[in-house]
């Protein structure tokens, strides 16, 4: 199964497609990935809160993906 990370998936969502990306969401200043407000945020609206660009942060993630 080959999955594509897309800006409007939610955090939540992703984290059940690998927890590996715990590491580069928390690198990126999201560390409150237990609560429930960033669980249900999109990629996008998680990067506008924390700086980063969402395009780049979902190249991070889908490049993260394929060298597993």
């Amino acid at each position: 199964m080959s999955v594509k990370i897309t800006k409007d998936m939610v955090i939540g969502e992703i984290l059940h497609i690998d927890e590996g990306f715990i590491p580069l969401l928390m690198g990126m200043g999201m560390h409150c990935l237990g609560c429930p407000s960033a669980q249900s945020e999109t990629i996008e609206e998680a990067c506008m809160v924390h700086g980063k660009d969402p395009d780049e942060f979902v190249q991070e993630l889908n490049d993260f993906l394929a060298n597993k």
